[in-house]
């Protein structure tokens, strides 16, 4: 449920701009990404840092796009929102406090070695995929960056995410207790 919650505005945006346009879509990925924040609240009693700032992300450039009638803002929000949270990770990581690690580091006892090598790498797929959206979206035709938007990056996204939980895994810290069973 809560991963269909997480994609619901971003499902919502591609139909919409499948049958509209892109200003229509960006009102609607606004209005989606309220409705959003809302219902987590319901039932999780909670809302994710994530998903508020993505929401003032969503609300400012898409805000920006409607007022203007200019699609280059929604299309600079994917680029910005990448930005910020390799900009998060890398900074959590030169002081000394990897955000990866305290959020999974309980469910995965790892090395700060592995930490510090899953961070890198994090912080270099968003700068890629950041910089990738920007190729796209100002050199390639609407459709084709709507599409990289919505499948190319979540896609890109999930397969990273395994990929990360794979290495994690393999360099798990075990309790003896567990290596004698």
């Amino acid at each position: 449920m809560k991963q269909l919650l997480d994609f619901l505005p971003l499902v919502i945006f591609f139909a919409i701009y499948k049958f509209y346009d892109i200003y229509t879509a960006t009102g609607a990925l606004i209005a989606a990404t309220a409705v959003q924040l809302i219902v987590s609240y319901i039932l999780y009693k909670q809302v994710e840092k994530m998903h508020l700032i993505t929401f003032a992300m969503v609300t400012f450039f898409g805000t920006l796009t409607l007022i203007f009638h200019d699609d280059a803002f929604i299309k600079w929000k994917v680029t910005i929102v990448y930005a910020f949270f390799a900009i998060a990770l890398l900074v959590s990581q030169l002081i000394g406090k990897p955000i990866l690690k305290s959020m999974l580091g309980k469910e995965m006892k790892c090395p700060d070695k592995i930490w510090a090598n899953v961070t890198w790498y994090w912080v270099a797929f968003f700068v890629a995929c950041g910089l990738g959206n920007i190729y796209i979206a100002f050199s390639l035709p609407l459709e084709t960056w709507v599409n990289f938007k919505v499948f190319g990056l979540t896609a890109l996204t999930l397969v990273n995410t395994v990929v990360t939980v794979m290495y994690l895994y393999k360099h798990m810290e075990h309790d003896e207790s567990e290596q004698i069973k």
